[in-house]
């Protein structure tokens, strides 16, 4: 490994070290070979085991010349070693491989003089030992590693056949690499089994450090090249079929910066992080944290990639798993539609979408934000992709703030399950380990409530989720007069009177600026029909069950609610009106939409 060592001195690597490699192998192969036969020729066996200087006793004209060679031979590996540790020395320090290192840096050009002296000190003490058994099997099994690590990396890297992976050296096959390293852990042991493991338990705490605390860059090593095809191979097993109820996973497609005002160094809010990690049982799974840059790709290229790097330092900051996407597209409705078509490989897809409530938006846009969320909403209903939408993430708890009360579901509507499998995920964090879950389903009949209940607790049985169950009876859309609740910070009715007229006045305005252009009410080149009944039968629901809400839930810790699809040829002002009437009140909301597949299942 001479050559190697001392890379950077010489003219042209790529021939020398082949070359001179060969030659010093081959020639010094020859003279022990002959020095093993003429060693036979001249002794018997017994003089070989008894004699350790036979050499000396057999030269000619007199000993004292193998005793000059042995000092030379000494010196010169002694000044080689000297000549080449340091500088390897040096070059792992300069590559922040192993941070512990830093002090022996030394700049190009330069002597390592600091590495020198730290390898002068390491020689002096194993002369100082003055016991060379004790020393040459230490020595010999950091070398038989050494060259077991070159042999497998040329193993793996044969073995890949990565397309960057041409050898110069064409008489080259895997398999002498994989018997090269084999061999050289079989020496080792056969050396010394106790020197061996601690060689092996040292080197394994080196990688371990290096790879926690390494700052190098990806050097191609043989392990990267094997993650990324067992990646691909395990990409290819999973196929494009339906992903089994038992073996799914959220994979959630975290929507960084729809709304809200962040500080510019502030790639995501914090909260959003804690959400994510709140979907993962024992932080297993993956997450796709994404942003929308509005603007041209061409002159927002360099500022997509800039912003993908803070965003991905803030992932790893927050200690998520997960990767970063930054998309640059004329508006979020189109940068997100991209999204949610092209997103992900095979299985490997998006199958949940997290984004904040927007809370802000009768202050900050009232035609923008709620177009870009129906939008959105919309998107995720025809990709067939779960919605999750967070209400009060300023106030999400993060790992260290325990919550106590209970976790209530608001089950409306089928959702695949979706919503029981987000309530267990949460009992699995600290923070929520401490409450209990309800389960509330709605009946529309008193006749209906305990069959309604018996069906639920049976159902929750087999799938062995312990939940309380909890059936409220709505009442019909005549019975108006007996929407007030009570202890309420706002009364009920006028609540749902202020948006009924908020909604009237927007429709109005629509309708005026329609006729003096000549032409029919349209909201993003879609015609609008509205019917003021249905308008009203919206409000009234969600007065409803934000007032049942209120009755029930005031307490808990977190509540859980179907989401509402948007209605077709309503505005989008008017769904932002019925959803801002369901939420109306309730500090802490998670509205979920299922998809078109199961996510609980009864088998184990």
């Amino acid at each position: 490994m001479a050559g190697s060592n001392r890379s950077a001195s010489l003219k042209d690597t790529q021939r020398s070290i082949p070359v001179g490699t060969l030659n010093a192998t081959i020639s010094t192969t020859v003279m022990y070979i002959v020095s093993v036969f003429l060693f036979g020729a001249l002794a018997t066996r017994e003089e070989l085991l008894a004699d350790r200087l036979l050499a000396a006793t057999i030269a000619w004209p007199a000993p004292v010349v193998i005793y000059i060679g042995i000092i030379l031979s000494t010196l010169g590996a002694a000044l080689q070693s000297l000549t080449g540790a340091p500088r390897l020395l040096a070059a792992i320090a300069n590559d922040d491989i192993l941070p512990v290192l830093n002090c022996f840096k030394a700049y190009d050009g330069s002597e390592p003089h600091v590495a020198t002296l730290f390898t002068s000190f390491i020689c002096i003490a194993c002369v100082v030992i003055g016991n060379l058994d004790l020393i040459t099997p230490t020595i010999t099994m950091f070398f038989l590693l050494c060259y077991a690590g070159v042999n497998l990396s040329c193993f793996l890297l044969d073995l890949l056949d990565a397309p960057s992976w041409r050898p110069r050296w064409k008489f080259h096959h895997w398999s002498l690499s994989l018997i090269g390293a084999f061999l050289c852990i079989v020496i080792m042991f056969m050396i010394s089994w106790t020197f061996s493991v601690v060689s092996l338990a040292l080197a394994s705490l080196i990688y371990y450090y290096v790879s926690l605390k390494g700052k190098a860059g990806d050097w191609g090593d043989g392990f990267k090249s094997a993650y990324f095809q067992l990646a691909l191979r395990s990409l290819r097993s999973l196929g494009a079929n339906q992903v089994h109820p038992k073996n799914w996973y959220p994979i959630p497609l975290i929507f960084c910066r729809p709304w809200g005002k962040l500080p510019d160094n502030v790639p995501c809010h914090p909260k959003l992080a804690d959400f994510a990690n709140c979907m993962k049982k024992k932080g297993r799974g993956m997450s796709i944290f994404m942003s929308i840059i509005d603007g041209n790709y061409h002159e927002s290229a360099e500022d997509a990639k800039m912003a993908r790097r803070q965003l991905s330092t803030y992932i790893d900051y927050r200690r998520c798993e997960g990767v970063a996407e930054i998309i640059v597209a004329r508006s979020v409705s189109d940068g997100f539609r991209s999204i949610v078509q092209t997103m992900g490989l095979g299985n490997l897809k998006p199958n949940v979408v997290v984004m904040r409530y927007p809370e802000i938006w009768r202050r900050e846009n009232l035609t923008q934000i709620p177009a870009t969320f129906v939008s959105i909403i919309n998107d995720c209903i025809i990709a067939n992709k779960a919605v999750v939408i967070v209400k009060g993430l300023d106030e999400w708890p993060n790992e260290y703030q325990r919550q106590y009360g209970t976790i209530d579901l608001y089950w409306i509507v089928r959702d695949g399950g979706l919503m029981l499998l987000l309530s267990q995920l949460l009992l699995t964090k600290d923070s929520f380990e401490s409450c209990k879950i309800q389960v509330f389903c709605i009946a529309e009949e008193d006749n209906e409530a305990e069959e309604l209940k018996a069906d639920v607790k049976k159902f929750l049985y087999d799938l062995r989720m312990q939940a309380e169950v909890i059936v409220v009876t709505m009442k019909s859309w005549e019975a108006r007069a007996d929407s007030s609740s009570g202890a309420q910070k706002d009364d009920p009715q006028e609540v749902y009177t202020s948006a009924q007229r908020r909604i009237r006045t927007h429709l109005s305005e629509m309708k005026e600026a329609a006729q003096r252009e000549g032409r029919s009410m349209m909201e993003d080149g879609k015609q609008v029909v509205v019917d003021e009944q249905k308008v009203d039968k919206f409000l009234f629901t969600m007065l409803k069950l934000n007032s049942t809400i209120l009755k029930y839930s005031r307490m808990a810790a977190v509540v859980l609610v179907s989401l509402p699809p948007p209605p077709l040829n309503h505005p989008a002002y008017c769904y932002m009106e019925y959803m801002d009437l369901l939420v109306e009140n309730v500090p802490r909301m998670l509205i979920v939409r299922g998809y078109r597949r199961d996510v609980v299942t009864l088998f184990t």
